[in-house]
């Protein structure tokens, strides 16, 4: 008997990373709010329900991108502590997006403004941080991995675009003064949502996924 394919399958498969966003068309209130709903029935150690999200429209959103890409532009903070082991990996993907935005590789002037739009949340309309309690620990950190994750398939399904970004947590004290964000949690990532820029070529990348093989290792004896 077939299996049949579905909605879910779908959006797990047309979910990606969206690097333009239409600035100027805002993400409707009601979808944002559906999103959050379901993201909020991930799964969590004692129901703790860890994850704290900080998000921000208008002026309040442009104020903190500005203030990023005007840190950000006084030098760009080191990788996010990925080990030199795994380092090729992040300069293949870098080779593969950058050249689709027509980044040669030994452009630096141009490397450099296409980095720089990291911290300006690649124009999402709506951005924030995504945030847990200094005292949580790693089995807490995988629940709010569940409930990102979940977030991004609800406006996936929607319509809508989204970017997890490591890149802009490197300046919390930014995040914290333009989301007041508590002092009791820790800054884990950014978060952009929006509409995909169509006409922005990166956008439609397929980024390819290792074979299962490579990763899970099931026993059977």
């Amino acid at each position: 008997m077939p299996v049949r394919v579905s909605a879910l399958s779908t959006v797990i498969r047309e979910r990606r990373t969206t690097r333009m966003f239409l600035p100027d068309r805002p993400v409707p209130r009601d979808l944002l709010d559906e999103a959050l709903e379901l993201a909020m029935r991930a799964p969590s150690n004692s129901n703790i329900q860890p994850w704290r999200l900080f998000l921000a429209t208008g002026a309040r959103r442009k104020r903190l991108g500005e203030e990023l890409m005007r840190r950000a532009s006084a030098g760009f903070p080191a990788t996010a502590g990925i080990p030199e082991s795994f380092a090729a990996l992040r300069r293949e993907l870098g080779a593969v997006v950058y050249g689709s935005m027509g980044v040669a590789r030994d452009d630096a002037e141009a490397r450099r403004l296409a980095q720089l739009r990291n911290f300006d949340f690649f124009g999402a309309p709506t951005a924030g941080a995504i945030c847990m309690h200094r005292d949580l620990g790693h089995a807490d950190s995988l629940a709010v991995g569940m409930f990102l994750q979940t977030l991004l398939l609800a406006p996936t399904e929607r319509g809508l675009a989204t970017c997890v970004q490591v890149s802009v947590a490197h300046f919390p004290d930014v995040l914290r003064d333009g989301l007041e964000i508590p002092d009791e949690l820790r800054v884990l990532c950014g978060l952009g949502i929006g509409y995909a820029d169509p006409d922005f070529p990166t956008n439609h990348l397929r980024i390819p996924r290792n074979p299962v093989a490579a990763n899970v290792v099931l026993l059977d004896d």
